[in-house]
């Protein structure tokens, strides 16, 4: 186990990336009360494609725009029951990509949500940041921020 002191520092909210899916930048609410992490995702389709399970699903990647959008494509990990923080229950598709925070990347475990009425497309959980941050809850975009307009062609 690393000491905290040895931690890189994530702040409140980080621009990251998920390049497995294709999305070079989108804003995460970094949640240390949330297990697991969870990303926006809506129109999810299962299909099979050379006996493996897969996921087809569209992401509003840019807060406040409904009009652009990202269709992903991903081995279906699991399914999981997960409570969310109004105390719902839902089962949702968990999918494993990588994530880029800064210069580092490393595989994390995501769970599948429709997200359009939150304000982040997506919340970056504690197991995701497990032995990796420490988390400055007065600090916005220490690991820098992305234009996500001019990163999708906008």
């Amino acid at each position: 186990m690393t000491k905290d002191s040895e931690l890189a520092s994530i702040g409140w909210r980080e621009w990251v990336a998920l390049p497995d899916l294709g999305l070079p930048a989108i804003k995460a609410k970094i949640d240390t009360g949330a297990r697991t992490s969870a990303l926006h995702a809506f129109l999810i389709e299962p299909y099979q494609k050379d006996g493996i399970e897969m996921l087809r699903f569209l992401i509003h990647p840019i807060q406040r725009n409904q009009e652009f959008q990202v269709e992903c494509h991903c081995p279906v990990y699991d399914v999981r029951e997960v409570t969310d923080s109004g105390g719902h229950r839902e089962m949702r598709y968990v999918i494993q990509s990588n994530v880029r925070i800064g210069k580092g990347s490393w595989p994390i475990e995501l769970t599948l949500t429709n997200r359009d009425t939150m304000a982040f497309r997506m919340l970056l959980g504690r197991k995701a940041m497990e032995n990796r941050f420490t988390v400055d809850p007065g600090a916005s975009y220490i690991n820098g921020k992305l234009g996500p307009r001019k990163l999708y062609g906008l």
